[in-house]
């Protein structure tokens, strides 16, 4: 895993996600979702190849109940973008390199 890749909690959600610099992708993710350990080697490509343009972090929904409540997180993976304190785009399900960089893109264009 790379260490590019930020490991976000409910009560660092806050300090790492909403008050970030640079937009964030999220991804909420469980141990045990198979479409989620097959994005997880793209999500640490994208974390060295962007980094600057982006923060890319994960949130375990297993250990973190609040945060995946409070955006009513329903299936997973569900990768959500925050630029300026705001959920600026959402996408449900494991998408492709080149799907989950066109994605970023065009969201923090």
């Amino acid at each position: 895993m790379s260490d590019k890749v930020i490991h976000v909690t409910d009560s660092t959600f806050e300090a790492e996600v909403l008050q970030s610099e640079l937009p964030v992708l999220l991804d909420f993710w469980a141990p045990w979702c198979g479409p989620c350990k097959m994005i997880a080697p793209v999500l640490d490509q994208l974390a060295e190849e962007m980094e600057g343009k982006i923060k890319i972090a994960k949130m375990n929904v297993d250990e973190n109940q609040d945060i995946p409540a409070q955006f009513g997180i329903r299936g997973i993976p569900t990768l959500m973008i925050f630029q300026n304190g705001q959920n600026t785009a959402t996408k449900v399900g494991a998408l492709a390199k080149l799907q989950l960089e066109s994605f970023i893109n065009a969201s923090i264009a």
